[in-house]
């Protein structure tokens, strides 16, 4: 992949046929932003992802198009893997992003790590660029407050794993563009989506409820109600849930889960307070699918 670095320009306006930005940063590529890498350049995008140095920045290469690679295999993309390399870059520069219409954060889910993300990425950025965090819980009017065009500052919540997931959480600040967060819906629907519009509150729609679910399945498994795999199937065999709490907070992550969870319970009340379980999984490596065992036990291959 090749490594852009740009001084910045005029602001950007451009848009591919499908409507989508017509040229995206991600900063961040690991799985969550190689799937939204992955899912722009679908749209037709030029993208580019920053890491934090050259072998974070292969890796992310490598993911993104293995996952261009097998949507092309399961017949929807509509251009060959070489098509979609020259549309694509990575850097360890945030100056890469200059000249981009729309960059997402998908930095860890730690505020000061995004805090000091957003306004590296913003200097460098046209007037007229849209920035976005992927985060799944912290406050946007928290993160828009140390930037100096929160007008331009949304929230853009993808879910893993990206390319398959139908859902995008467009989360509004107080002081958001509405022209932005119209121009977000539309982004998303460009990209094979369906955008919802929510408030900026702790743990907007989605992860609220969410974690709520999980929590009490942890709970549950705490308790010895069940076994991990017949809560599980509760919920997809009797509320027809794609995957079941236990098994989607392995998916998602038990560190990534419990840090949502923490910062609800701070700001929502002891409803969310984390089960010890969870903690003690934590605290043992056993993260979830990323670390190989979590509530499962997960194939390294």
């Amino acid at each position: 992949m090749n490594d852009e670095s740009r001084g910045p320009e005029t602001t950007p306006s451009s848009s591919t046929a499908s409507g989508a930005p017509g040229r995206v940063g991600v900063l961040g590529g690991g799985r969550m932003g190689a799937g939204i890498a992955h899912a722009f350049l679908l749209a037709g995008s030029r993208v580019t992802v920053v890491e934090r140095d050259a072998d974070a920045a292969a890796a992310a290469a490598t993911r993104v198009l293995e996952s261009v690679d097998a949507s092309i295999a399961r017949g929807t993309a509509d251009e060959d893997v070489a098509a979609y390399a020259a549309r694509f870059a990575t850097s360890t520069a945030v100056d890469a992003f200059a000249g981009c219409d729309l960059v997402v954060e998908a930095v860890p889910e730690d505020l000061e790590l995004k805090i000091d993300a957003l306004t590296r990425v913003e200097a460098v950025l046209a007037p007229g660029a849209a920035l976005a965090s992927n985060t799944s819980s912290i406050s946007i009017d928290q993160l828009a407050a140390l930037l100096e065009r929160p007008h331009r500052f949304v929230g853009l919540h993808f879910f893993n794993p990206v390319p398959a997931s139908t859902l995008v959480e467009i989360v509004r600040g107080e002081a958001s563009d509405p022209s932005l967060v119209d121009d977000a819906r539309d982004w998303v629907r460009a990209i094979g989506k369906t955008p919802i519009v929510v408030a900026d509150a702790p743990g907007f729609a989605s992860s609220r409820l969410g974690v709520a679910l999980g929590l009490e399945a942890i709970r549950m498994l705490e308790a010895g109600v069940a076994s991990a795999e017949d809560i599980d199937a509760a919920m997809t065999l009797g509320y027809k849930h794609p995957v079941g709490p236990l098994r989607l907070t392995d998916l998602v992550g038990l560190d990534v889960r419990l840090g949502i969870a923490e910062y609800l319970a701070e700001t929502l009340g002891d409803r969310f307070e984390p089960p010890a379980l969870l903690r003690r999984l934590v605290a043992e490596g056993k993260l979830g699918r990323k670390a190989g065992e979590g509530f499962y036990r997960w194939d390294a291959s």
